[in-house]
């Protein structure tokens, strides 16, 4: 599902239903929030303003959370918890302030709402890339500079 911010800067609310998985494109990543009802989203602030400022998990309105941008709603299968125990979930956590980038994001934040569980796909997705790189420049390492070690001289003693 996707809602659009209209001209004006408000964004109607009426087809979002509580405990609902928000996701906003951002510059190089996706940011994502619980909305609680009333024009509200419960999310991890983090680095989403500012890169060198993070911030607590805080309440905005849907509008401050779109940022101008489009909102669309992640869906997931079989969700662990009800819509009113997510919307408890994250407002339990109003006011935390230990964002970490690769252990405590926003999309860790919002999964641990939904299902309990502490991940991120995005964080997933780039440490997997990275270790492909990894291997794949030990692999062209190899192949430039072979496969047998060096090995160090023996000394007579």
């Amino acid at each position: 599902m996707q809602v659009a911010a209209p001209a004006h800067g408000s964004i109607e609310a009426t087809d979002l239903p509580i405990g609902a998985h928000l996701v906003t494109p951002r510059f190089g990543y996706a940011h994502h929030g619980i909305y609680v009802g009333g024009n509200k989203v419960v999310h991890y602030a983090g680095l989403s303003r500012a890169l060198l400022l993070r911030g607590p998990v805080e309440e905005v309105s849907l509008e401050q959370f779109a940022c101008g941008r489009e909102i669309s709603i992640k869906s997931r299968p079989l969700p662990r918890f009800s819509p009113q125990e997510v919307v408890t979930r994250a407002l339990s956590r109003l006011g935390e302030d230990r964002y970490r980038l690769t252990s405590n994001n926003c999309e860790h934040f919002c999964e641990w709402c939904l299902s309990g569980e502490n991940r991120s796909e995005q964080v997933e997705r780039a440490l997997a890339f990275a270790r492909a790189t990894l291997v794949a420049l030990g692999r062209r390492l190899r192949d430039a500079f072979g496969t047998a070690a060096p090995t160090a001289p023996s000394v007579s003693g």
